[in-house]
C-alpha cells in the first residue's frame, strides 16, 4: 500500500502581475504523512462552481488560448484591470484546486486512527483534489461504506451539505418553507428530495420548460420557470401558498434575489389586516450562495418593505456556527442515503490532463444547467 510514485501531478492556478491567468500542472513531491494524516489516491473530483472561481478567477476566457509545458496542457487567458483588483491578493501564488472528492486511502500515518483507515474508501474535504493524490488529516476525510462506488463518493460535501444546510437554517431562523433559485442543479434536486422527505414546502426557479419538467418528475411540487411573462405574478401566488420567507439564490448577479424579496413582502402584504406605508412587518431573508451571473445584483429596496435582509451565504461558515453536533447529524444524513437523496449525475467524465484542453474547459466553464463534469485523475 506504501509503493507510491515519487511525485503527485497536481494542477494550479496563477494570477501574474503583467495581468495573466495560467493554469498548468506541477509533478510536485509526494507528500509524506504526518502521523494523524493519511494519503489517499484521488479516484474522482467533480467540477463544481465554487471550484471555477478559483480557477479560472476574472479571466476573460474568450481571450483563452492553449499551450503546452513539458508535454502538459496550459490555459492562458487575459485578466481585466477590473478582475486584477478583484484578484490582487493571490498575484504571484500559484493555488491548487479542487475542494472535494474521492479515494482509497494509500498511506497513512503512525497514529491508531490513521492506519485504521488503510485500504478505504473515503470521501474528501479541503482543497487541492485536482491532483493524483492528497495529502489530509484524517477529520478532513469521511470513511464510506464498503463498495462505494467512487462516482457516488465524488459529491458527498458541497452539494449535499449545502443543502442540508438550507433547511438547517431555515430551522434554525424560524422560517417554514423556502425558495431556491437555479433549482435544476445538482444541488437543486438534492433539496428537492430533502424538502419531499421532510415535509417543507419549497419554490424551485428554473429557466425552462424542459427543467420545470425534470423537476415535477423528482417530486417537485412548486416549479417556476422565470422566463414566463406572468414569472412574477407566479412567485408571488407561490409564495402565498407555501408562506416562504426564506430565498436561497444561487444566481447571485442580475434581478431574481430582489424578484424574490418583493414577491415575499406582495405575499406579507396580503395578509396585513392594517395599512402600514412602511409595509409588512414580515422579516423575509434572501442568501446569495453562487454566482453563476457574474453581472452586478439589482435591487429596489422599497419593493421588499423594510423588514428585509439580503446577504452572502457560505457552507464552511454555516459549519463553524452550526457546531459539531450539527455537522455530524449533516454527514450522517449524507452517507444514509448517498445513493437516493444525495446521488450526483454527471454528464461527463474527463482525465485530469484533459481539463486543461481548450474545449473542455471552455464547455464546463460554461456553467450549462444539466451538464456536470467529473474528473478522474487516474482514469
Amino acid at each position: 500500500m506504501t509503493d507510491l510514485p515519487a511525485t503527485n501531478l497536481t494542477m494550479l492556478t496563477l494570477v501574474k502581475p503583467e495581468g495573466e491567468l495560467e493554469v498548468f500542472f506541477e509533478r510536485r513531491p509526494m507528500p509524506e504523512p504526518a502521523p494523524h494524516e493519511v494519503v489517499v489516491k484521488i479516484a474522482t473530483t467533480p467540477i463544481n462552481p465554487s471550484d471555477l472561481g478559483l480557477l479560472f478567477g476574472a479571466a476573460d476566457m474568450t481571450s483563452a488560448r492553449a499551450s503546452e509545458r513539458d508535454g502538459l496542457p496550459v490555459i492562458t487567458a487575459d485578466i481585466p484591470e477590473v478582475g486584477m483588483r478583484a484578484m490582487a491578493g493571490r498575484v504571484g501564488e500559484a493555488l491548487p484546486i479542487g475542494n472535494e472528492g474521492c479515494g482509497v486511502v494509500v498511506k497513512a500515518g503512525s497514529s491508531p486512527e490513521a492506519q485504521a483507515m488503510l485500504g478505504k474508501t473515503v470521501a474528501l474535504l479541503g482543497g487541492e483534489m485536482y491532483a493524483e493524490y492528497r495529502c489530509l488529516p484524517i477529520q478532513m476525510v469521511m470513511p464510506l461504506p464498503d463498495g462505494t462506488d467512487p462516482v457516488d463518493g465524488a459529491s458527498c460535501f458541497v452539494n449535499p451539505l449545502t443543502s442540508l444546510a438550507f433547511t438547517e437554517t431555515m430551522r434554525m431562523e424560524g422560517h417554514s418553507a423556502i425558495v431556491h433559485t437555479a433549482a435544476a442543479s445538482n444541488l437543486g434536486q438534492m433539496l428537492v428530495k430533502i424538502c419531499a422527505k421532510d415535509g417543507i414546502p419549497l419554490v424551485n426557479i428554473v429557466r425552462s420548460d424542459a427543467q420545470v419538467a425534470m423537476l415535477k418528475d423528482i417530486g417537485a411540487q412548486y416549479v417556476l420557470n422565470s422566463s414566463d411573462p406572468d414569472f412574477q405574478s407566479q412567485l408571488v401566488d407561490a409564495i402565498s401558498e407555501t408562506g416562504a420567507t426564506l430565498g436561497f439564490d444561487a444566481t447571485g448577479g442580475g434581478k431574481l434575489a430582489g424578484q424574490v424579496l418583493g414577491a415575499m413582502e406582495v405575499a406579507a402584504a396580503k395578509r396585513m389586516t392594517t395599512y402600514s406605508r412602511y409595509g409588512s412587518d414580515t422579516f423575509k431573508q434572501v442568501y446569495i450562495y453562487g454566482a453563476l451571473d457574474l453581472s452586478p445584483t439589482i435591487f429596489s429596496s422599497r419593493a421588499a418593505g423594510l423588514s428585509w435582509s439580503l446577504s452572502g451565504f457560505l457552507l464552511t461558515h454555516f459549519l463553524q456556527r452550526s457546531g459539531a453536533e450539527v455537522a455530524g447529524r449533516m454527514r450522517q444524513r449524507v452517507i444514509d442515503e448517498l445513493t437516493t437523496t444525495f446521488k450526483s449525475h454527471y454528464s461527463h467524465q474527463i482525465s485530469l490532463t484533459d481539463a486543461l484542453k481548450m474545449d473542455v474547459a471552455q464547455a464546463y466553464n460554461a456553467k450549462r444547467t444539466g451538464e456536470k463534469y467529473l474528473i478522474r485523475p487516474h482514469g
